[in-house]
């Protein structure tokens, strides 16, 4: 082969290299949830990059494949050209000829190892990494479809593979990881904080993670502490429960003392809406005007609770135990303190 033949199949098979290097970081560095809205909207890129994310370890060998042989190539193709090249130079320093060739090989291969590392390796994996989701638009569509042509022996590469660490009893995973744990996102929290790089004044965010790691139980108010009114209240009654507590809505229970609904200052107003007035305070609240309250268990995950009582339109959820008796009520107001702080509301829950 022509010694300039070589160096050109040295460009390219840098390039090649490069590309499989970059194509493997991008694959197992971007995340879904910046790949998934743009293959919803019809990106083709979008999609083959998240065929390519789910089938991560055969993307992977295919990488590895493709890197093998680029490496092979240089060496066997472009280290005897450069070889070459340096031995005329070299000669007509009066060195020996046998110490000419040892010295051409030497600075050849110390020159073809340079150029693979730095622009076949570390530059095409620090691009992946610094922008994992461009790199991944771009370099999965030809990954995949190398990873088509050569599947049977990539697919027998990857078994092989799969099958060793089987021995070791660990169990192959096709998708690389793209979620983090509540573990992992509390102490990105408290880490970027900590940094200066997330301004969480007001506290929102550690609220937010705080906040999937609670019960219904813990935030609950216990049926002791709740200000409550019987079945036959009035709705004169109310509005003089309002005016002593300044609450607006009110736990009603039966003669056993169960809560059996809850009802809303507004539910007064209603309930006098037609006929004479000052009769229909004096009657007690229509059934009609009580709302029923959400059951959930005392173990019930605070964001489970919150969708229910959301779906429902439920302000207010009745908190059972194990056994199914009524232990507390839970309100939607104290849910969301929970994630944004204290809620300034009419609605209050303690005495």
């Amino acid at each position: 082969m022509n010694d300039w033949a070589g160096i050109a199949w040295l460009v390219v098979l840098l390039l090649a290299n490069a590309f499989f290097v970059g194509a493997e970081f991008a694959v197992i560095s971007a995340r879904r949830s910046q790949i998934e809205p743009l293959a919803e909207r019809g990106s083709r890129a979008a999609k083959t990059a998240l065929y390519a994310m789910e089938h991560a370890t055969l993307m992977l060998a295919t990488s590895q494949l493709g890197i093998t042989i680029c490496s092979l190539l240089i060496l066997n193709v472009s280290e005897p050209a450069i070889h070459h090249l340096l031995e005329g130079p070299l000669g007509l320093t009066g060195m020996p000829e046998g110490l000419v060739d040892t010295v051409a090989f030497v600075i050849a291969l110390l020159l073809v190892s340079y150029l693979h590392v730095v622009f076949g390796e570390m530059v095409a994996k620090n691009i992946a990494f610094s922008v994992p989701d461009r790199a991944v638009l771009l370099l999965a569509t030809p990954l995949v479809w190398v990873s088509k042509v050569f599947h049977p022996v990539i697919w027998a590469l990857n078994w092989v593979a799969n099958a060793v660490l089987r021995l070791f009893r660990v169990e192959p995973k096709n998708e690389a990881a793209s979620t983090f744990t509540l573990d992992e996102v509390a102490t990105i929290v408290t880490q970027s904080r900590r940094e200066g790089v997330l301004d969480d004044v007001s506290g929102a965010v550690a609220a937010a993670v705080e906040f999937t790691d609670k019960k219904a139980k813990d935030v609950a108010v216990p049926l002791s502490e709740i200000v409550s009114l019987p079945e036959t209240t009035t709705p004169d009654e109310i509005e003089r429960a309002v005016a002593k507590h300044g609450y607006s809505r009110y736990v009603i229970v039966d003669l056993e003392g169960e809560p059996v609904g809850y009802v809303h200052l507004k539910d007064v107003l209603k309930a006098a809406d037609d006929g004479d007035v000052p009769a229909k305070y004096a009657r007690p609240i229509p059934p009609k005007r009580i709302h029923h309250m959400v059951p959930v268990l005392e173990t019930t995950d605070l964001e489970d609770a919150l969708a229910v009582m959301r779906h429902q339109g439920r302000h207010l959820a009745r908190v059972r135990d194990a056994e199914g008796r009524t232990t507390a009520v839970l309100f939607l107001e104290d849910i969301l303190e929970e994630l944004i702080g204290e809620v300034h509301d009419a609605t209050r829950r303690r005495h």
